[in-house]
C-alpha cells in the first residue's frame, strides 16, 4: 500500500506560519488562499488551505488561536495529532468540505517537512518517477456564451485541450462550435454542488445537448434524477465524478463503478486517504485525472507532482497558475510539462 510507504517517515515540528495569498481570476472571482508553513530541523514543509470562502481565510488570519502542532511524530502520528485539533476554533465553515481543506494544508505541509528532513522526495519514497504532465486549461464562457475564449485560446496555442462549464444557456449552435474544434476533452455538470457559486441544477435538455454533441468527451458530476438519470444508459463509461469522492467509501458509493475519476487531493483531508483512494483506483482499473482549485501557491505544484507520478497522461485540470489570470500575457508553458529536475519533498522542483 502506498500509504505504507510513508506513513514512518519521521517527523520534527517546531513551529508553524501561516501567509494569505489573493488574486484574481478568469473567472471572475478573487480567490484567496493560506499557505501552511510548518518548521523542523532546519527545514519548511509547506501546504495550502484552497477554501473557497475568503471570510473563513480572513478569520484564520485575524485569529488569536494557535495550533498545538509541535513536536516530534512519524507522519501518521501527526495525522493522528490533528485528529484532536479544531481547525476551526472561530466559526464553523459553511461548507463541510472546508474541513478537508484545512486539514490537507497541514497534512500536505507535513509530508512535505518529512521528507525533505529524510532527504528524499516522494517519488524516490514510494518507488516511482516523475514523468511529464498532460493538461487542459479549465476555464468558463463568458455571458453570454459565444465560445469566443476558446477560439481565443487556440488561436495562441492551437495544441490546448480544454476542460469546460456547461450552462443552460449553451445552445445547439454554441454546442456545435466547440465540438468541432476537437480540443474539448472534459465538460463539467456542476450537478453535485450545492449551495455554490458555481451550482448548475440538472438540465435534462442541456444533458441531452452535451451527451450527444460530444460523443468522445467526458462528462463530470452529472445531477442524476428521474429525468436525468435515463440519458447517461450507454454512455456510463464517459462520466466521471469529482465533488463527491473525498475517500474509498465514496467511490463503492456512486451510482456505479467508474471507468474515470477526479483526484483532488484537499478532498481528502488526510494523505492516507488520498493514497488509498489511488491504491483502490489502480486495483480496480480506475484511470484518474488530477484536478485544480485556483490554487495561488505549492499546492498547484503538489497536484502537479502527483499527477506526474500517478496520472501523467489524463486530461488534467492542472494548467500552470499563468492561465487561470484574467489577462494571461506572455509565453505560456505548453502542455505537456516537464518533470522536475531537482524535486525535493512534495515540491515540483
Amino acid at each position: 500500500m502506498l500509504y505504507d510507504r510513508v506513513a514512518d517517515l519521521d517527523l520534527t515540528v517546531d513551529d508553524y506560519e501561516l501567509a494569505q495569498r489573493e488574486r484574481d481570476t478568469s473567472s471572475g472571482f478573487t480567490r484567496t488562499t493560506t499557505v501552511v508553513s510548518l518548521h523542523g530541523d532546519g527545514e519548511t514543509g509547506r501546504g495550502e488551505d484552497v477554501i473557497y470562502d475568503n471570510d473563513a481565510h480572513y478569520a484564520l488570519r485575524d485569529s488569536t488561536a494557535t495550533f498545538p502542532v509541535a513536536g516530534d511524530y512519524t507522519l501518521d502520528s501527526f495525522s493522528e495529532r490533528l485528529d484532536g485539533i479544531d481547525l476551526f476554533p472561530a466559526d464553523e465553515p459553511d461548507q463541510p468540505t472546508a474541513r478537508d481543506y484545512r486539514r490537507w494544508a497541514f497534512e500536505s505541509a507535513a509530508l512535505d517537512l518529512a521528507l525533505k528532513q529524510a532527504g528524499t522526495d516522494l517519488a524516490e519514497r514510494l518507488d516511482r518517477s516523475y514523468d511529464p504532465v498532460r493538461f487542459v486549461v479549465s476555464t468558463r464562457l463568458a455571458e453570454p456564451p459565444t465560445g469566443e475564449r476558446v477560439a481565443d485560446w487556440l488561436d495562441r496555442y492551437p495544441a490546448l485541450e480544454f476542460k469546460l462549464d456547461p450552462t443552460s444557456d449553451w445552445s445547439a449552435d454554441i454546442v456545435e462550435r466547440l465540438a468541432a474544434t476537437d480540443a474539448v476533452r472534459i465538460l463539467d455538470l456542476k450537478g453535485q454542488y450545492h449551495g455554490t457559486m458555481v451550482d448548475q441544477p440538472p438540465d435534462p435538455d442541456l444533458y441531452e445537448r452535451i451527451i450527444q454533441g460530444f460523443p468522445e468527451t467526458l462528462i463530470e458530476d452529472p445531477a442524476l434524477t428521474d429525468e436525468t438519470r435515463e440519458l447517461f444508459a450507454g454512455h456510463e463509461a464517459r462520466v466521471t465524478w469529482d465533488y463527491p469522492i473525498q475517500g474509498v467509501e465514496t467511490v463503492e458509493d456512486l451510482p456505479w463503478e467508474p471507468d474515470w475519476l477526479n483526484i483532488k487531493p484537499s478532498r481528502f483531508g488526510s494523505v492516507e486517504s488520498l493514497l488509498d483512494t489511488i491504491d483502490y483506483c489502480r486495483e480496480h482499473d480506475i484511470r484518474m485525472y488530477g484536478g485544480g482549485q485556483f490554487e495561488l501557491g505549492v499546492g498547484r505544484e503538489h497536484i502537479h507532482a502527483l499527477a506526474s507520478l500517478f496520472y501523467p497522461d489524463g486530461p488534467n485540470d492542472v494548467a500552470p497558475r499563468a492561465y487561470n489570470d484574467p489577462e494571461p500575457s506572455g509565453d505560456l508553458p505548453t502542455s505537456p510539462l516537464d518533470p522536475p529536475s531537482s524535486p525535493r519533498g512534495l515540491e515540483w522542483g
